[in-house]
């Protein structure tokens, strides 16, 4: 194997590792109803993410590449890769279930909203009060 193969599969793996660890963050950081802790994180997740996509996309493009890589080194990306998609996994189903609770505090808010709109009385008797439409009322999710 060549030496600039190794460094740039090493590289991989560091960008692979350090990416999975900001995810694993932020993942935390959504289950703990704290979003706010992770968005610091979120442009060098975007970074990390394009230099992953790129890696990735160019090992894809020439697979022969890893035939003659070292069994540990191919071993330790094939784990690291594992872990990764792992931890995306966990960050998606925590990320669903923030916006689900977010979407669920915006519609209970906008309900609210309507509904004090809608007291009150209209002219005669019998006639019916109007509901005051706003955005937040007519499109309930966040």
């Amino acid at each position: 194997m060549s030496e600039s193969l190794d460094r740039t599969l090493e590289a991989m793996l560091e960008v692979t590792e350090r990416l999975t660890a900001l995810l694993a963050h932020q993942a935390t950081a959504f289950e703990a109803h704290r979003p706010q802790d992770a968005a610091a994180e979120m442009p060098e997740v975007s970074r990390l993410a394009g230099v992953y996509r790129a890696g990735s996309e160019g090992l894809r493009a020439q697979p022969a590449l890893l035939k003659g890589v070292d069994p540990a080194l191919r071993q330790r990306l094939v784990r690291a890769t594992e872990t990764f998609e792992a931890v995306l996994d966990r960050q998606g189903r925590a990320l669903t279930a923030s916006k689900t609770v977010t979407e669920g505090v915006v519609k209970a808010i906008a309900d609210e909203i309507a509904a004090r709109r809608n007291i009150g009385q209209a002219y005669g008797p019998g006639a019916a009060r109007k509901p005051s439409a706003t955005a937040i009322t007519l499109n309930q999710r966040a």
